[in-house]
């Protein structure tokens, strides 16, 4: 298979697409990357829809989507935007549609855009396995295209642009029993219908292929891109998004290992951060994103990779061999630097998720306990919690007379020259320049070592993948450790960085560990930086999680809501969260209406989902155990749903008293 997805792996070069005109807001081409969102308010409150939109148009979005779920909803469309022109807001409208093709056919005579689902639009999910021939398959095909060509001419004679947007949740029956529940049955859902319009001569066309999986996210737009050049049709422009990203920090977080990764590559033409939020606060979450990727220079020339020894389309972790418990089979470490931290006492360790109790003397370890603390040149001088290790720098080590317990860390310079070295575990800052091929031979014969691969470079992303590419096409097999260091920002611009730079070489399997570092920081209190140190503890977990190569804390699939919703999302998702968030690796759907659920939980173990008002049903996975819980019950009885499959575990109230 051809490996080309993107113009480059090194160099920021965007995708040349098509230009797409949406109202008088084209995308696409030689236009800016645009930002989106969806309105929450129910379609039929006209005013509060219109008034939503004008604080999400304020906040920076440039597109509108508002959901159509019917066909009294789709005639609403013109009262809403005839009240927005009436006060000079000529936003774009974009109708979202599921199941409803009438709805779409009005839509598109009203709206610039339409949003289409391939996965339900005149298809349909019954959770069945069908074998079909390819005469069988044809049929279905056919019946397909009878009922998608009136939208499509009805779009040709009004101008109406449109969304082909696959999810992975909600592929239908026939594209799972043939292609399974895949990056390439997305890709196979969306180029049936995107070959029925290229019949048609029809080209004003946006392509997604969203999920929560942000794995399977990034492997089917990559693929999408690949397919379209290699069948010949038009470079269509791609809307970014990962569904069901969540709220507050894990939200953020997931959504910029998913779009960014793309953004990196430099594929994507408009972007909507789904958040468990109000609408008004995702698009300044997608501009930050975006905004990374603006006029971008001041970077050093990456040289091209002649080599490519990944697949792009589907996860595989480089094989390395075990030092410690890096490497190998083991879960990616974290390591946290404290090494501007002086003067360490027992309760500083909090902050990396080791809790001293003064009254028991002994250390409890969180799920977001860090496995190792780099301390510099300054030694911790009491004895660490178990399961945490110490890295100092290798002049530190041996000042301190070459203890077992400490690991030193070297300087390409001071591990090329002969010298003590620890017995078991050591570590070498490394980056693409140090990587020399005499380098390369020394890490490849020595089986104590361990790469942290760091880079100056503004490319970051870019660089530290290159370097990777250099050792795997090398043989070297030691474990790294993704080392990012941030001047001093904003929390949110450093988790949308991070999760960028870190999360985008773990998705391809490249990382056994990170450890995330500030720099030009100017004198802070020590209570300042331990509550840097915390969140950064915090980020270095949730990209991992994010990324999908360690679990360690409940995750939570949760819509962004839209005018399908049928309960307060935003309040129900904080409930569940108090009461399930000890629920190591339990994965939590939380949908609004059932278009999102079950198939939009995707890979949920347990689903909360409204189904009418005040009217809960309870998946486990993807079946529905329970169908019309009354609201005020359903948290509770979700819980006895886990209890009953054993995954219940009580919650453990850590003793908090330090000294």
């Amino acid at each position: 298979m051809n490996l080309q997805y993107c113009p480059s792996l090194t160099q920021y070069i965007r995708r040349e697409t098509r230009e797409v005109a949406i109202g008088e807001v084209a995308v696409g081409g030689k236009n800016p990357i645009r930002v989106q969102s969806m309105t929450t308010v129910d379609t039929m409150d006209t005013l509060g829809s219109v008034e939503q939109t004008i604080r999400m148009v304020e906040a920076g979005c440039e597109y509108v989507r508002i959901t159509a779920p019917s066909v009294k909803e789709a005639e609403n469309l013109r009262h809403i935007k005839a009240e927005l022109r009436r006060r000079g807001y000529n936003v774009p409208l974009i109708a979202d549609i599921h199941f409803t093709p009438n709805a779409a056919e009005l839509a598109a005579r009203i709206v610039e855009k339409v949003r289409i689902n391939p996965g339900n639009y005149a298809d349909k999910k019954k959770f069945e396995v069908i074998e079909y021939t390819d005469i069988t398959y044809q049929a279905e095909l056919d019946r397909i295209r009878e009922r998608f060509v009136p939208l499509v001419k009805i779009c040709k004679e009004y101008g109406t642009a449109m969304r082909i947007g696959t999810n992975h949740g909600s592929l239908s029956d026939r594209i799972l029993s043939r292609y399974g529940d895949t990056p390439l049955g997305m890709v196979e859902s969306a180029l049936e219908f995107l070959r029925i319009c290229e019949d048609l001569n029809y080209y004003d066309i946006v392509l997604s292929m969203k999920a929560s999986n942000t794995q399977v996210m990034v492997q089917a737009y990559r693929l999408l891109a690949q397919k379209l050049a290699e069948e010949g049709l038009q470079p269509y422009p791609f809307h970014l998004g990962v569904t069901e990203a969540g709220e507050g920090e894990d939200g953020r977080i997931k959504s910029a290992v998913g779009i960014g990764t793309l953004l990196e590559d430099g594929i994507g033409d408009t972007v909507r951060v789904s958040l468990t939020e109000a609408p008004e606060f995702e698009a300044p979450v997608a501009r930050m994103l975006i905004d990374r990727y603006t006029n971008r220079t001041g970077h050093a020339e990456i040289k091209p990779i002649c080599n490519v020894p990944i697949n792009p389309f589907q996860y595989h972790r480089r094989e390395t061999f075990e030092v410690g418990n890096l490497g190998g089979q083991n879960v990616p470490r974290v390591m946290a630097d404290l090494n501007r931290l002086t003067n360490v006492q027992y309760a500083d360790l909090k902050c990396v998720g080791h809790l001293y109790s003064m009254l028991l003397d002994k250390f409890n370890m969180n799920d977001l306990g860090a496995d190792y603390i780099y301390t510099g040149s300054n030694p911790i001088a009491f004895m660490l919690p178990n399961g945490l290790k110490e890295v100092v720098d290798y002049a530190a080590w041996l000042a301190g007379g070459q203890r077992q317990e400490h690991y030193p860390v070297l300087t390409q310079t001071e591990y090329a020259n002969t010298g003590p070295r620890h017995p078991e575990q050591n570590f070498v800052f490394q980056n693409i320049n140090s990587l020399t091929n005499e380098a390369v031979a020394q890490l490849r014969a020595d089986k104590t070592a361990v790469i942290i691969l760091y880079t100056e470079n503004k490319h970051a992303m870019a660089e530290l993948r290159k370097a990777f590419f250099r050792l795997m096409n090398n043989g070297v097999a030691n474990p790294v450790i993704i080392n990012r260091q941030y001047s001093e920002m904003s929390l949110e611009q450093t988790q949308l960085y991070a999760s960028t730079d870190v999360g985008g070489l773990l998705l391809d399997g490249l990382g056994d560990g990170v450890v995330l570092s500030t720099e030009l920081l100017p004198e802070k209190s020590k209570t300042e930086w331990l509550s840097l140190l915390d969140n950064l503890n915090k980020l270095s977990f949730g990209i991992l999680q994010a990324a999908r190569t360690r679990m360690s804390k409940t995750e939570y699939i949760s819509c962004p809501s839209c005018g399908r919703t049928l309960f307060d999302l935003q309040e129900t998702t904080a409930m569940i969260r108090k009461r399930t968030d000890h629920l190591k690796g339990v994965k939590i759907g939380i949908m609004g209406c059932i278009v999102n659920g079950p198939g939009e939980m995707a890979d949920a173990d347990y689903g909360y989902v409204g189904v009418g008002k005040g009217k809960i049903a309870l998946y486990r996975g993807q079946n529905v155990i329970k169908k019309a819980v009354p609201e005020d019950n359903a948290v509770d009885e979700l819980i006895q749903l886990i209890r009953e499959d054993g995954k219940w575990i009580e919650p453990v109230f850590l003793e908090q008293e330090v000294g």
